[in-house]
């Protein structure tokens, strides 16, 4: 499989601070990335590197062999996070109808029906998105992220804020998007639920990689080398 991340080298600063060093990765198209680690190592930074929204000090990275800061590149990726960007006074429908304008979604309208059907959202459409519970605007926050058909999905702390049945649909949901071809970047600080989708993950630890697992790691194996990065 082609890759659709890579970074060789990368590194962000801010003035004198290394938030990132010789950060080297590779996340294969239909596959799952989970980076994990304390709070500071890195893992927000890394996200918003790939998203495009920040520029690296050093290092390339590429997503679908673009760099990452291309507006082609940043138009493969959808973003998804604990931060839901709703607009509060809008409704979910109207929140959707704004992202498919910002991305020139040319079926709007029927890409919108079935984005809430799939969330089961309908009945809640009309409804401001301030009113939502947080699982329901977690859900509305992940159909925004993919009203666009993007190939790439970034989440960041998908399942802070929701209860254990919430987090549990929304890891079947992510299950379901991986084996219909989007390729998943994770983060989180929930081994389990890392454990539940990823083939591969990284540990972060003061802006380095500490450890890196392959062949779907499971949940005690993630455990075991958060608390050696600690």
């Amino acid at each position: 499989m082609s890759a659709a991340v890579e970074a060789c080298d990368l590194a962000k600063r801010f003035g004198r601070h290394a938030a990132l060093r010789d950060i080297r990765f590779e996340v294969a198209a239909g596959s799952a990335l989970a980076v994990l680690g304390a709070n500071g190592a890195g893992k927000t930074t890394l996200l918003r590197l790939v998203a495009g929204l920040a520029r690296p000090s050093a290092g390339t990275l590429t997503v679908g062999g673009v760099p990452a800061t291309r507006p082609e590149s940043r138009a493969r990726i959808g973003y998804a996070g604990h931060a839901t960007w709703l607009y509060p006074a809008l409704t979910a429908r109207e929140n959707l109808w704004f992202a498919a304008r910002l991305h020139g979604v040319a079926d709007a309208r029927e890409r919108i029906a079935a984005l809430l059907d799939e969330e089961a959202l309908t009945d809640a459409a009309e409804l401001p998105a301030g009113a939502l519970s947080r699982g329901m605007a977690q859900r509305l926050s992940l159909a925004r992220a993919l009203v666009h058909r993007p190939a790439l999905l970034l989440l960041d702390e998908p399942f802070d804020g929701l209860d254990s049945p919430a987090a549990e649909r929304l890891v079947a949901r992510l299950r379901a998007l991986r084996a219909g071809g989007h390729t998943l970047l994770l983060v989180t600080h929930d081994p389990r639920r890392a454990a539940a989708l990823c083939d591969t993950a990284l540990v972060l630890a003061r802006g380095r990689v500490a450890a890196e697992l392959s062949g779907r790691p499971s949940a005690d194996s993630l455990e075991r080398a958060l608390a050696e990065a600690a």
